[in-house]
């Protein structure tokens, strides 16, 4: 195995990569509403394309999850198939959010090189498709965060 020094490394080296494979300034947290953002996850056993809902307030992340669920037929018909709800995921440090993510099927990990290439496809691929969906329907989803 890796050291922790050589394993930090490498993720910094994974995240270098995919930004000189796909120079792209992605809508990530910049969606204008707070706690509403889009994000990459990668580790030794999977690579996922994310967008957590993490308001501070119950309420308002039920609103805001409610809100993109209504568009659930829509996502998976013309946007991302795959795509899989989970409306009370538990982080490792026990804070719930509601995720709405995509996995990569193929076998990767961050610390095979040549995995690399599949999952920058896929973070491509998925995180366009994410914001294809994001863009038509912003303001439908926007009005849970009134």
């Amino acid at each position: 195995m890796f050291s922790k020094e050589e394993a930090a490394i490498i993720r910094k080296d994974f995240w270098v990569s995919y930004g000189k494979s796909f120079p792209r300034k992605w809508l990530k947290y910049n969606t204008k509403i707070k706690n509403f953002s889009f994000k990459f996850y990668a580790d030794n056993k999977i690579a996922r394309v994310m967008l957590d809902i993490e308001p501070t307030s119950e309420a308002k992340r039920e609103l805001l999850y409610q809100q993109v669920l209504a568009l659930k037929t829509v996502l998976t018909e013309e946007y991302l198939p795959e795509v899989i709800f989970d409306e009370n995921h538990f982080l490792e440090n026990g804070k719930c959010l509601s995720r709405i993510y995509v996995q990569l099927d193929a076998k990767f990990s961050i610390y095979n090189k040549n995995t690399w290439g599949v999952a920058f496809e896929f973070f491509n691929e998925h995180m366009h498709q994410f914001e294809l969906f994001f863009y038509e329907f912003e303001d439908f989803i926007k009005q849970a965060d009134l």
